[in-house]
């Protein structure tokens, strides 16, 4: 891999490349992976959900978790109704299901599709509103394609990690056929924007750009339960050393006044609706977070307290530490590999917040010289193992879609999305050992400071 992985002390680690037909080889490799996902999606996914709707005589509208956003927004900036009330519900859900859903059908769709997000989401959608939904869903769609390949480059940027246009290109393919960025990319999921942002605020914050950091990171909140661990962590490296990084929350901060107040100005009383909405929403669609999904109410909620102990103990010592360090990139993937396991959203499409993590543990296996205790190693392998096998699925099942009989299809089109629970909890945890066995752990020390310091001054 001609790639320079940059160490806590801010020298290139030992990096073992690939070059010629080998590097042809793993470029081939992500482009039929990643293509695989797509024909899976057409031809075995979707298909199956078609029969299954006619089946239970379940609606299909276009489905399309942008329009009731669209929707809301374009019922409130040009009539001034109120997208959280039940008439609007209504109408969303004619245009997402075909039909407005009857609860005493009993196949009939629980997910209300109500209006749940913060009020001013409405003014990043504003521009579309006099456009009809056709258009705006697929112009949105390319936008999402887009969104996705900049996460990664955006990542990789705060991360430091120099890679070749080839790499880079890679990276790209196997991003785009990533199989939760490909149910974004098809639901038209608004996780997708706020990944973005949040890798652009972040990225924004590494490169010494403080004000448009604190806009993207407010623009990101139309989305809280993603953004707040990324919120916390960064007002907490901003009140570390508040006379450099004050501006970071001043913007922040005059991005939400006018986010909130232009909000509370449109709409009287929004805050309290959303919170209704929200407690409405949890409750016809039984979300729940990752581990307690796994573990169950007590042990996911004892698994969540001690990640985000674990985590915030990690970020607590590296507070200190300059935009520009090894740490700080790290702390962003164990922040963002937090909000996957810990928010009360288990969907595949919130796993492009594990890519940073990802990729700060592909970094650590290449640029290793020293031995890793065989546990860690073993873990590494299995991890792989999970993140590879909607790609080793979606392969088989894509070349046997032309002989997949209708039974077949129903039992076997589940096979991608068997990994989707674990392989969070595995990144996550693997994270956080890697900074512990590396020896990172200790690198808030204040007698490490300086020499950090001065190593990330002179990159």
């Amino acid at each position: 891999m001609n790639a320079s992985p940059i160490g806590r002390s801010g020298v290139p680690q030992k990096v073992y490349p690939l070059k010629g037909p080998a590097l042809a080889v793993v470029l081939a490799l992500s482009i039929i992976a990643s293509t695989s996902t797509w024909i899976y999606i057409a031809r075995v996914l979707k298909p199956q959900q078609i029969a299954d709707a006619a089946l239970h005589q379940r609606p299909r509208g276009n489905l399309s978790d942008l329009y009731p956003r669209w929707l809301g927004a374009r019922e409130l900036l040009l009539r001034g109704r109120n997208p959280y009330s039940p008439e609007i519900t209504r109408e969303i859900q004619r245009g997402y299901y075909g039909r407005p859903i009857n609860p005493s059908l009993p196949d009939d769709p629980k997910d209300q599709q109500g209006f749940a997000y913060p009020a001013y989401v409405v003014f990043l959608l504003a521009p579309t509103i006099h456009l009809p939904f056709e258009i705006v869903q697929t112009g949105f769609r390319w936008l999402l394609f887009l969104l996705a390949a900049a996460v990664a480059i955006l990542s990789l940027r705060v991360l430091r990690w120099r890679l070749s246009p080839y790499w880079i290109a890679i990276v790209i393919f196997a991003m785009l056929g990533w199989l939760p960025v490909v149910q974004g990319i098809k639901l038209q999921q608004l996780t997708l924007v706020v990944a973005a942002l949040l890798a652009g605020s972040v990225a924004c914050v590494a490169n010494g750009w403080l004000l448009p950091a604190g806009v993207l990171l407010a623009l990101a909140t139309i989305k809280p339960q993603l953004a707040w661990p990324i919120v916390l962590w960064l007002l907490l490296w901003s009140a570390s050393d508040w006379r450099a990084r004050r501006k970071f929350v001043f913007a922040f901060a005059f991005i939400m006044t006018i986010l909130v107040g232009g909000a509370e100005f449109l709409l009287h009383g929004w805050l309290f609706l959303f919170i209704h909405a929200i407690g409405q929403y949890h409750q016809y669609t039984q979300n729940q977070s990752v581990l307690v999904w796994m573990f169950g109410s007590i042990l996911g909620r004892i698994a969540e307290v001690v990640s985000v102990v674990l985590c915030g103990s990690y970020i607590w010592r590296v507070r200190r530490e300059p935009a520009t360090s090894a740490e700080f990139g790290t702390a962003f993937a164990l922040v963002m590999a937090l909000a996957v396991i810990v928010v009360p959203m288990f969907a595949p499409y919130n796993q492009i917040l594990l890519a940073p993590a990802i990729f700060v543990l592909a970094r650590s296996v290449i640029g290793e010289d020293e031995p890793t205790l065989p546990a860690i190693r073993l873990a590494s392998v299995i991890a792989a193992m999970l993140l590879a096998w909607p790609w080793i699925a979606t392969v088989l099942l894509s070349a046997a879609s032309p002989w997949l009989t209708p039974g077949a299809r129903n039992s076997l089109w589940p096979m991608p999305f068997y990994s989707n629970f674990i392989l969070p909890i595995f990144i996550f945890g693997l994270t956080w050992l890697n900074l512990w066995v590396t020896g990172n752990w200790m690198a808030g020390n204040d007698q490490n400071h300086s020499g950090l310091r001065a190593n990330a001054a002179s990159e």
